[in-house]
């Protein structure tokens, strides 16, 4: 699965990029934001990516301008009580003071909020003042505050998250202007079955072109 919008693609994490995302994971400028903290292992990393190669996990490596910046993902998905946790973190230090994070972010509640209609879930260290300020801006509320965790669990709050849904897409256009999301399924998509769990949920009439190719289908909204 490919999905872009403006500059940024989110290419399904493949096992030839696991390595990469290994290496930025165990970097001590993105392992003090996690809540594990412990040094990944090649072996760990092989075993972490086999659990997760499933249509209840979607993991996407970050891609601006041709360059691969980050990680985003929706993890622990349940398509039918329309639920995720997500998370992102950008190992390109040129962009992490940007607006691009926050761009990156933006489109992938949009997606998961507005067209997927999923209510997201987060956990954060409590450490962790901006990401706390930034989601709770977001419309994340705490959910779990356990006085003997570092970190907190937030959820977006089902009455308002078609409200927030809409403001998320109206900050996009004015960052970046209105652009349509463009997805790619590809024939391991189309093949799990992730093409029609997705389908079978959606609200049709927020698709606004489809076009079939070999082994692909490509769906804007």
């Amino acid at each position: 699965m490919i999905i872009s919008k403006y500059n940024i693609r989110y290419i399904r994490l493949q096992e030839e990029d696991i390595e990469l995302v290994r290496k930025w994971r165990n970097h001590p400028s993105i392992t003090k934001y996690m809540v594990y903290r412990e040094e990944i292992t090649p072996e760990m990393q092989k075993k972490w990516f086999a659990s997760i190669n499933n249509n209840e996990n979607l993991y996407f490596i970050i891609e601006y301008k041709g360059k691969k910046i980050g990680l985003i993902n929706g993890k622990d998905i349940n398509w039918e009580e329309k639920s995720m946790e997500t998370g992102i973190f950008i190992w390109n230090k040129h962009y992490r003071q940007t607006h691009i994070p926050t761009l990156c972010t933006l489109i992938f509640a949009e997606l998961g909020v507005l067209v997927w209609d999923l209510k997201p879930r987060a956990t954060i260290l409590k450490s962790n003042e901006r990401a706390l300020k930034y989601n709770k801006m977001l419309g994340f509320k705490i959910i779990e505050n356990d006085p003997d965790k570092e970190y907190v669990k937030l959820e977006m709050n089902k009455s308002s998250s078609g409200f927030i849904a809409k403001k998320l897409k109206a900050a996009l256009n004015l960052l970046a202007g209105n652009e349509p999301i463009k997805i790619v399924f590809e024939k391991e998509d189309i093949d799990s079955g992730l093409l029609d769990i997705i389908l079978s949920g959606l609200d049709h009439s927020l698709i606004k072109k489809h076009e079939k190719g070999d082994d692909t289908e490509t769906y804007y909204f």
